[in-house]
């Protein structure tokens, strides 16, 4: 596995290179999926296997990202988006990807919200995203999760 990024927190660890695309709508494109689009304008491009590691607790992770999978990108509202980014911005693809799998399986990583914004935070470190706006997107994750009772 490559080695994607470690820090005293968590190891990231992918079997290839993550390939996230935007997904296009076209002329002939129904409306169903015009709809979808919209909502999920990103797709992972192949199948991407995922391990993570808890370095405080040893504990080790693995999951999968099936190719296909579609999602939204960083979720920055439009109104902060002066002061963080776009959430297209390409620096935000892959933190984004892994972080919206885990807000979506919570059991992928035990239910730990905490390490999972620590996993966002390495994810943006790795693609060199400034301090302070990590700092933003982190805690603005962690507060949302929590507020959407996970615990």
């Amino acid at each position: 596995m490559l080695e994607w990024y470690s820090n005293k927190y968590v190891s990231v660890f992918f079997e290839d290179y993550p390939r996230v695309g935007i997904r296009y709508i076209t002329p002939s494109t129904s409306e169903k999926v015009k709809k979808s689009i919209k909502k999920y304008p990103f797709i992972n491009k192949k199948l991407l296997k995922v391990k993570l590691i808890d370095n405080k607790t040893k504990k080790e992770y693995k999951f999968e990202i099936p190719k296909g999978y579609c999602y939204d990108g960083a979720s920055v509202p439009r109104f902060f988006w002066r002061v963080i980014g776009a959430n297209t911005d390409n620096k935000f693809l892959i933190a984004a990807l892994i972080h919206d799998v885990l807000c979506e399986n919570h059991g992928y990583i035990d239910n730990d919200r905490k390490f999972s914004s620590q996993v966002f935070n390495a994810l943006l470190e790795a693609s060199d995203v400034y301090p302070f706006k990590r700092f933003c997107m982190k805690h603005s994750v962690d507060f949302y999760q929590r507020f959407c009772d996970w615990r």
